[in-house]
């Protein structure tokens, strides 16, 4: 690699990669003068000299007057790798990314709303600058990420990265926004399913601490699980564990996106669920989610339509979560998304369904909680995982 000959848009990530070079060479060898490093880097005097002053204000490195064959020199020490995180969480109305520390604790959040959607490429460019947006916030610098995930709501194939063909986001299906996102930033970065990231975070901080055998509902336009058996997360040999939303309730009904009819997705998607309110409930315009939330709102407030609409995704929710409960026999079922924000609206009818459809045995050591987490799972779950693999 040379330090001339570069473009103004590749100036960025060749001062990247110096900077790692010079990490790389302190974390071999140890305590080396600048002149050493620039002798073992290949770098100019004047690179290693700016280098070094960024990483000494990150606290990365200390810098002392020492000498070397009788000459005045700097002596310069790594006090700790560069071990700052990041997760992205890719929704659907929305673009967030958080800044961690070696121990997944948040350092800094930036959020954006955009439609995450329409096109995939475009969504990870925005999650770039975004990254960028939130280091420079925090005055941390790139080359100090150790680590990258980013949440996505589909199953990620694990052999190729690639977002399945059935998922929320229609138009990212083939998409590996890993590898995308990674070229952006010049970072390595890890895809995951959003309710995998979920159940995560909250068997380490939230409402699953303590659970062996969990599993996490995940509740908005379509339903994903995350499954943690025997304390390891189950993604299943294509990526594709978890996927609720595509268990057959009733082979009459209306027609799912995966091409199946009466999938449980059906009856208590958000799409769905906003089809069913009667024509007498008048909600705001906007997106599907904050029309969710009003009518959870209005069935909290005794609303005998909103009740019934929300009572009766909680009796197919019931049944689909039996269904894995006879197969995985879990500890604890944690229920987070909008949907979860009716409480037992939601899950007594939940309950009572399970009770229909579950072996007795399934139950007996059971807890159907909701979410500690709220819509903070998926990225906090993020950034232990990414915390998690420096170690």
């Amino acid at each position: 690699m040379t330090e001339t000959g570069t473009t103004p848009g590749s100036q960025s990530a060749l001062r990247e990669a110096n900077q790692r070079r010079v990490v790389d060479v302190l974390r071999r060898d140890g305590t080396r003068t600048q002149a050493e490093l620039a002798r073992a880097t290949g770098l100019s005097a004047a690179s290693v000299s700016n280098i070094v002053r960024g990483l000494r204000a990150a606290g990365t490195v200390s810098v002392r007057d020492t000498s070397s064959n009788g000459r005045r020199a700097r002596a310069v020490t790594l006090l700790r790798p560069p071990g700052t995180v990041v997760a992205v969480d890719f929704c659907g109305d929305r673009v967030r990314v958080a800044v961690g520390d070696s121990d997944g604790n948040v350092l800094a959040r930036e959020a954006i709303a955009y439609d995450v959607a329409a096109d995939a490429g475009r969504a990870v460019r925005r999650a770039a600058w975004l990254v960028e947006t939130a280091l420079l916030g925090a005055r941390i610098d790139l080359g100090t990420v150790a680590s990258v995930v980013a949440s996505v709501p589909g199953p990620i194939a694990p052999d190729s990265g690639e977002v399945g063909a059935i998922s929320c986001l229609a138009r990212w299906a083939g998409f590996r926004p890993a590898e995308a996102l990674g070229e952006r930033l010049g970072l390595p970065v890890l895809a995951e399913n959003d309710a995998n990231l979920a159940v995560v975070a909250e068997r380490a901080l939230g409402a699953a601490r303590g659970a062996d055998h969990v599993i996490q509902l995940v509740l908005g336009e379509g339903v994903g699980a995350g499954i943690v058996m025997s304390g390891r997360l189950f993604r299943g040999a294509g990526g594709t564990a978890g996927e609720i939303g595509h268990i057959g309730l009733d082979p009459r009904g209306q027609v799912c996106r995966c091409g199946n009819r009466g999938c449980l997705e059906t009856f208590v998607g958000t799409g769905y669920l906003l089809n069913m309110l009667p024509r007498t409930h008048d909600l705001a315009p906007g997106p599907d989610r904050a029309r969710l939330r009003e009518v959870v709102a209005s069935a909290l407030d005794e609303d005998p339509g909103s009740r019934r609409i929300i009572a009766e995704a909680g009796d197919a929710l019931g049944q689909g979560v039996a269904i894995m409960a006879n197969l995985f026999n879990p500890d604890r079922v944690v229920v987070s998304g909008d949907l979860a924000e009716a409480g037992d609206l939601l899950l007594e009818p939940m309950r009572r369904s399970m009770e229909m459809g579950t072996l007795g045995a399934a139950l007996a050591r059971f807890d159907l909680v909701t979410s500690a987490l709220g819509e903070d799972a998926p990225i906090r779950g993020a950034l232990l995982t990414a915390a998690r693999s420096l170690r």
